[in-house]
């Protein structure tokens, strides 16, 4: 998919291109649908967006690609939230990963070579969900992809991946 700006038919726009989909599973069934593009400048809204899907006995988690220069994922739990941001070095210069090393209690880092990913947070997130810590930290660590690219791998590896395309399709009017 490479670099792509989506303009949300639902969203206001925002300082970062990329997309925001709301992945839910309830009953086997897979579900994507677009989060209000503030998502990929503002944590809590991407927080509060996911809370009010309300899916009980299910599960529901963000996929944020945020300027096609890294990716996180986002999962409501009852006492609070499980975070996964692909490279901590993004905090140096987008808000929105700089709030989610605070609220890992992470600092960011100071000095990286270019070609290195520092993912922080839950590698575990999606275990439960059929993508196990370790494979996730593979995906993340992959350089020569995009964050989309891994994006469309996680849907892949987990069972979504039809359903990430059709919504990520119908998003950019492909």
């Amino acid at each position: 998919m490479a670099q792509q700006e989506v303009a949300y038919r639902s969203g206001e726009q925002t300082g970062s291109a990329g997309f925001a989909v709301a992945v839910v599973r309830v009953d086997g069934h897979w579900r994507c649908t677009p989060m209000d593009n503030s998502a990929l400048d503002d944590l809590d809204r991407a927080i509060t967006q996911l809370r009010r899907l309300g899916v009980v006995g299910g599960a529901v988690f963000g996929l944020l690609d945020v300027d096609d220069e890294f990716f996180m994922i986002v999962r409501p739990t009852p006492v609070g939230v499980d975070l996964m941001l692909s490279d901590a070095s993004a905090a140096l210069d987008y808000d929105v990963a700089a709030d989610v090393l605070d609220l890992l209690r992470v600092e960011p880092p100071e000095d990286m070579a270019e070609d290195e990913v520092w993912p922080q947070g839950d590698l575990g997130i999606l275990a439960d969900l059929g993508l196990p810590e370790a494979e996730l930290e593979l995906i993340v660590s992959e350089i020569d992809l995009y964050p989309d690219e891994q994006l469309e791998i996680i849907a892949r590896r987990c069972g979504f991946a039809e359903e990430l395309s059709a919504e990520i399709e119908d998003l950019v009017g492909v």
